[in-house]
């Protein structure tokens, strides 16, 4: 019975997948991910990348967003960080480490041996099936990113993250008005609509 209902399941998410125009959209273009949509909407709503960015991808796994950033970014520099192990992306440097450890954020301090253009983030928690945990859990992960890229970005650098609407958003968007005097929310149309995920745009940091 339990095996019926998760092939079932199974069956369901693929038949979305293929039903679902964006999926299409990147086999046919050649993008790792659906999500590659996102950071195009995003970035054509912002303008943030320039050819000449440091950017940062954290949780870059599949390769979605830092190949999207490689296609603009043309004399800068790209590092992308996942734990899972990611295949090779021309002009995109990779490190498999996990972001919450000090040590991974001395590797990118020393990658780049200067302050960053652009800090990216589609970083979620895995799934518990607990909606509510799963949300805290991907929303303590922003915090973490807009505490570091307050660290590391420029004066007048952007924090791109994804962030779900839940009972700890009011949290993170206090924190986030807290580093940078821009801040912004914007769901792009790849977002599916049942997600509560969102994303939040930060520029300009507030001096102390």
């Amino acid at each position: 019975m339990k095996k019926s209902k998760k092939r079932k399941k199974s069956n369901s998410w693929k038949i979305k997948q293929h039903r679902d125009q964006f999926f299409k959209k990147s086999k046919t273009l050649g993008y790792r991910s659906r999500s590659a949509f996102k950071l195009i909407e995003l970035n054509k709503k912002y303008k943030f990348i320039k050819s000449d960015n440091k950017l940062l991808d954290i949780g870059a796994c599949p390769g979605g967003w830092s190949q999207v950033s490689s296609k603009i970014i043309s004399s800068g520099k790209i590092l992308s960080i996942d734990i899972k192990k990611m295949d090779e992306l021309k002009n995109v440097s990779f490190l498999q480490c996990d972001f919450l450890q000090e040590s991974t954020k001395e590797k990118i301090l020393n990658f780049f041996g200067e302050e960053l253009d652009v800090v990216l983030s589609d970083m979620a928690a895995d799934t518990t099936g607990n909606k509510s945990l799963d949300c805290i859990r991907t929303n303590k992960l922003c915090s973490d990113v807009i505490e570091f890229s307050s660290k590391i970005l420029k004066p007048n650098g952007i924090l791109v993250s994804k962030l779900f609407m839940g009972d700890d958003f009011l949290e993170v968007k206090e924190l986030a008005k807290s580093k940078f005097k821009k801040v912004d929310f914007f769901k792009p149309e790849a977002s599916r609509s049942e997600s509560k995920e969102t994303y939040i745009h930060c520029a300009i940091l507030k001096t102390l």
